[in-house]
Order: C-alpha cells, then structure tokens, then sequence
C-alpha cells in the first residue's frame, strides 16, 4: 500500500503547477474508490478480502474396499488439519474457529471426533471446532461459514475443512417417520433415494443413457490423466495408516497418498452392461453415478491484510456464496439454478468463469446441468470429477476446493475466475465463485475485456 502511494505521489508531482500555485494545489494520492467497473465491483477494501492460503485433501478411497476402509474418522481428518497449517507456519493458536462439513454420523459423536482430530493435528484446546451439515454441500458450506465469520470480524483466521467416512457411517435413515409426511408431496419427495431423483432428472428433461456414460467415462479418462501427470500430488497429503486383511486379520501400514476408485481403462461399452438400480427400465447404474468413499479436505483462510502481513502466497480469493432451493423430486438441478446466483452475487457473468467443479452426484443431473447453463464441456471438471475420484458426502466441497484452486494456480493468467457446485438431497444446491489469488493488487483488479480492449464493461 505504501509503495503504491509513492508511486501516486511521484507521479502527480508532475502534474502540479509550478511556481506559487504550488502550495495551493489540491492534487493528492489516494486509492480509487470506485471499486472495479470491469470484471466486477468489489464491495470492501482491498485488505478486507477473505483469501485462502492453503487448501488440501486426503486421497478418496472407496467405502468398505478402499484405503481408508480400516482407518477411523478422526484419523483421517487429523492430517489435513495439521498440514494447513505446517505448509503455511501459521500459528495454531491464532485460528478463530475450526468448521467441519459432515453428513452421516450422528452429530454430537461426530462433533466430538472433530476436535479430538484438532488435537491430534497439534491445536491448543483454545480453538474452538464446530459441525455443519447441509448435506452434500457441507464442505463448501464450511467454507463459506469461515468466510462470512472473517468478513463479519468475528475473528481473522479459519478453517472450513470437509469429513466422511462412508465406511463407518453408510446411509441410512434412524428411527421412525413421520406419518404427516405423506401429506404434502414435498416432504414425502424428501425422503426419496437420491436414484430416483436422479431418474426422475433424466426422465423429465431428456438425459440418455449413453450421454450419462459418456459424461462417466469422460470424467474417469480426465481423473485418470491428472493423477498419470502428477497434477493432484499438490493437494493431497499422504495418510499414514493401516489395512486389515479381512481374511488374516493381519495389519499391514500404509501411506495413502493415490485416489483409488479411478478406473482409466472405462468404456461406454463397458458401462453399458451394468444394469439400472433404482428403476426398471432406468438408466442410472453404480457406472454412472458417484463413487461411495471415503476422505477429508481443509482450507485455511484469512484476511487478506493479514496473509500480505504474514508474507503468505494467496491461493485464491472468496468471492460469493449461494443457497438455493429446488425441487425435491428432482434436487439433481440445484447447481443449475445455483451457479448463475453465485456469479451475479460476485458481479460477473457465466462468460466470466474459465472454471468449473461441479460435483457428479449422477450423470443424469451433471450432464442436465452442464448443458442447461450451456457451458463449455472443456472448463467443466478438467480433472474429472466424483463420478471418477469419489464423492465423500461432507468432505465433497473443501476437496473441491482444492481441486479448482491448483489447478487455476497452474494456468496462470489464463484462469481468473472459478466456480464450486453441487446438488443437494431434500432439493438444494450450492455454489461459490473464487478468484485466482495473484490476480489483483490495489490498484489494478481488474481484467482487459478481449472483444474491445476496453476496461469497462460499461464501454460495450
């Protein structure tokens, strides 16, 4: 900030009159108060930005098969706790609030696992740890609650993390329901299995079989490129831990550092065997939905001011957070109503973003929601998505997260804006827009629109 004014300064020296009218000149430096009229308009200081400095996952492994089938919950949180902060040196100590996406377990047993894995990852019985659940976007929303506590002064340092263990807690429904449910078709739609809704997705709006598989093979193809090119070796961290032979009962230590559900050598042909589960005559099969896993995610998150004070690399910039409504029957279409929210909440267009994540509960619902927005397929999980890599309910948004934020930071100047989505059970969706972390500085935040090479939107 002060090197900025200096440079204001010695340029506005030139621009004052000479001679006596020099003590009389009202030309002085200052930060724009405008805000930014290209990409979109920001709505706080500079320094107030909320920013993430650090973002990363365990591997996904597949429930009850994979490698995290004999590792408990807290032990799979514990080590993305710990390296947000080990990769970062952050005290601690300074963290305001830890927030735990989660989806299965009971809460209060899951609350307590929460901060016995803070305190496996070295914090002080200071921080505080706390559960939300909204269900499949409970990472995200995580995150956003982080974001929004920052923003609100509540404290200058957090953790928005992500946990489920779908292994030790599969789905299912506790005790009785509710009689009154049957009458108001909302509430009873509630309770359908998320199949049906996928069925009903691609029932009522057009999805074929093959244009499900392909969107399956597609996203197994890409996730299985990304981890043959090292790509996602920068957002996980290697899990130390143990596998149970089933039939021995021998123990073997493991690292778990490689996601496992990822079958690269998919076909359509192949997928096109499976049977329809949830519907005679349907078309989604275990091939063309998300994988049950297993998994962990953390972002750490600051002020800006605070991350420029401490010398941290900015990942990227939390720019807008969305809730939304669907219907139940056919929750799949939330991120289709939830995206455009987001990226009009953050001032942009959908023209705007160069990339998406956008969770693949089924491909009923990913391929009616990529093509309802009309996006480009090659912005669209670049590195495959849950179809391929996993889909742990809670821990889904903050892998996400860091999914997007690597791989914006690999592209550079060619990835400013980013978008995180998924649909959500009982009829919701979610999304969040962010922004590339060395994209900005006080003076300049905004990008040349290519069409005209003007700076302002307001030009067209």
């Amino acid at each position: 900030m002060e090197k900025a004014i200096n440079r204001q300064r010695v340029l506005l020296e030139h621009l004052r009159p000479s001679s006596s009218q020099r003590s009389e000149s009202v030309i002085s430096p200052s930060i724009c108060l405008a805000g930014d009229s290209a990409a979109y308009q920001r709505t706080a200081a500079f320094g107030d930005d909320v920013v993430i400095v650090a973002a990363y996952r365990t591997a996904l492994c597949k429930s009850k098969r994979g490698g995290f089938k004999d590792t408990l919950p807290d032990d799979i949180l514990a080590p993305v706790l710990r390296a947000v902060m080990e990769k970062t040196n952050v005290n601690p100590a300074e963290v305001g609030d830890i927030v735990v996406g989660t989806v299965l377990a009971p809460g209060s047993q899951r609350a307590s696992e929460c901060r016995m894995a803070a305190f496996y990852a070295g914090f002080p019985d200071t921080v505080p740890v706390r559960t939300v659940n909204r269900q499949c976007s409970s990472g995200l929303q995580a995150v956003a609650d982080v974001a929004a506590a920052i923003k609100a002064g509540f404290y200058d340092v957090g953790i928005g993390a992500g946990l489920e263990s779908m292994t030790v807690n599969p789905m299912a429904w506790e005790g009785s329901i509710n009689p009154r449910a049957s009458t108001i078709k909302q509430a009873q739609d509630c309770l359908l299995p998320m199949g049906v809704t996928s069925e009903n997705v691609a029932h009522r709006f057009g999805v074929t079989r093959t244009e499900q598989d392909q969107a399956a093979v597609e996203s197994h193809r890409r996730a299985a490129a990304a981890t043959a090119a090292g790509k996602f070796k920068d957002e996980i961290v290697p899990v130390h831990t143990k596998i149970v032979d089933p039939k021995t009962g021998e123990e073997k230590s493991v690292t778990i550092s490689v996601d496992d559900g990822i079958r690269p050598s998919t076909t359509v042909a192949d997928l096109a065997k499976l049977r329809a589960v949830f519907k005679k005559d349907g078309t989604t099969t275990a091939g063309n939905s998300s994988q049950v896993s297993d998994g962990a995610g953390a972002v750490l998150l600051m002020k800006r001011s605070l991350a420029m004070q401490k010398g941290l690399p900015i990942l990227g910039v939390f720019r807008s957070f969305v809730a939304v409504g669907v219907e139940p029957d056919v929750m799949g279409v939330g991120p289709a109503v939830a995206i455009p929210a987001a990226v009009k909440a953050a001032g942009l267009e959908l023209d705007d973003i160069d990339l998406f994540e956008i969770n693949e509960a089924f491909g009923s619902q990913f391929v009616y929601c990529r093509n309802k927005l009309g996006l480009d397929p090659s912005k669209v999980n670049v590195n495959g998505g849950a179809m391929a890599i996993g889909h742990p309910l809670g821990a889904t948004g903050a892998r996400c997260v860091a999914t997007l934020l690597h791989e914006m930071k690999r592209r550079g100047k060619d990835s400013r804006f980013g978008v995180i989505s998924m649909c959500i059970g009982t009829g919701m969706g979610a999304a969040a827009v962010f922004e590339r972390g060395d994209c900005v500085d006080e003076l300049r935040n905004a990008r040349q629109i290519q069409a005209h090479n003007f700076l302002s939107k307001d030009a067209r």
